[in-house]
């Protein structure tokens, strides 16, 4: 037999076309009424969820994978905020330590995170949506191209099933018109044969409808049985699948709200950091602008000028600061701040004594109440901020 093609031989390709004419002619003489065609209202309806459902699930994974497009590009743009702040940021300015070492990723102890931190949130909130939303939908979707293959081909088979169904249906009306024509001879070939050779034509003519008759049912038996075996195994997997929906619908949402939550969790860690340098740093910039308005018109500062008339301030007194950190005291030598104290800086009895980032003084509250420097202790000079 001649090859067409690889795999494919020309009595195949004859007998694939002829299934297609076969096929289109059935369906052109379903459409015009002038044939039955087998109904399943309960399996059509199972199409119509199965093809709602495998559009619904296409168009979430198209959005997931537009959203995790989003969170890799929100990343690099806080990246890039960061550097940009970084870079910017003055050396005069308050908080510039701070910013150092968030640029460096050298945070101090009571930051939670880091820069590095930051970039870690972002990379494994995306792997995470890579892992486990995104994984979910792609094994959820590779199932839909081969049911949806099966439903087409079982449409193709319930076509010939029912084309056999008729074919063998107008052999049963032609094989009793014609057993009624056998029992007289109707040709003229019949009426001038012998007697004894009208019985062999008339037993040719029963053999070749029988012929016919027993290969259309066959043929019948045969495709009913493919249409069918197709049949009930989607009407068993199609409720199943659509019922599964739920399931995944709920996981993968579920998975997604859980890494959500938890970024945006770790996330506000280091904004709520950032915010309380930026507060910090308004702070100091009113309180530059508050001596620079006393200094302009000739008077002490608002805060000076509580410290009572000239001359009277401890011995040793130095300068005025104020704490923009609060302090916990370790030592009993030390001294316990809180955000906003004013504290008078003195004179160490003995310049030795003093390490390299401390202060001696004592609040401004207890000496103008007491006048006495009982109260004093030492204390890290970058947490407070010359006024």
């Amino acid at each position: 037999m001649a090859e067409t093609g690889k795999g494919v031989t020309a009595g195949k390709l004859a007998i694939n076309v002829q299934k297609r004419l076969t096929r289109a002619q059935e369906k052109v003489l379903q459409k015009l009424g002038k044939a039955d065609e087998t109904r399943d209202a309960a399996f059509e309806e199972m199409v119509a969820n199965f093809n709602k459902q495998m559009n619904e699930g296409t168009k979430l994974h198209k959005d997931l994978k537009a959203y995790l497009t989003a969170v890799k590009t929100m990343h690099d743009a806080s990246r890039r905020l960061q550097d940009c702040l970084a870079d910017m940021y003055e050396p005069e300015w308050f908080g510039k330590e701070e910013m150092d070492a968030l640029a460096e990723e050298m945070i101090e102890k009571e930051m939670d995170n880091n820069l590095e931190d930051t970039d870690t949130l972002w990379m494994d909130y995306h792997q995470n949506m890579m892992d486990k939303p995104l994984s979910t939908m792609d094994a959820y979707l590779t199932q839909f191209p081969d049911i949806r293959a099966r439903i087409a081909k079982r449409d193709r088979k319930m076509v010939d099933f029912d084309s056999a169904r008729h074919h063998f249906a107008s052999l049963q009306k032609g094989k009793k018109k014609d057993e009624a024509k056998i029992a007289k001879p109707a040709a003229l070939l019949e009426m001038a044969a012998p007697s004894w050779a009208q019985g062999l034509i008339s037993a040719h003519q029963v053999a070749q409808t029988n012929l016919s008759y027993n290969q259309a049912e066959e043929d019948l038996g045969r495709a009913q049985k493919i249409y069918e075996e197709l049949n009930v195994e989607l009407q068993d997997e199609l409720p199943a699948l659509w019922d599964n929906r739920v399931g995944v619908y709920v996981n993968t949402f579920q998975s997604l709200a859980g890494h959500q939550e938890k970024f945006h969790r770790e996330m506000s860690k280091l904004s709520q950091n950032l915010n309380d340098i930026m507060t910090k740093l308004e702070e100091q910039r009113e309180l530059n602008d508050e001596v620079n308005h006393s200094e302009s018109a000739g008077s002490p500062p608002k805060a000076a000028a509580t410290s009572g008339s000239e001359g009277d301030v401890p011995p040793g007194f130095l300068y005025k600061v104020k704490a923009v950190h609060d302090y916990a005291a370790t030592d009993s030598d030390e001294l316990e701040l809180k955000t906003g104290d004013m504290v008078l800086a003195l004179a160490f009895d003995t310049p030795d004594e003093q390490d390299d980032g401390w202060l001696l003084g004592v609040k401004e509250s207890h000496w103008l109440q007491n006048k006495d420097i009982s109260a004093k202790g030492v204390f890290p000079e970058n947490f407070t901020q010359k006024v």
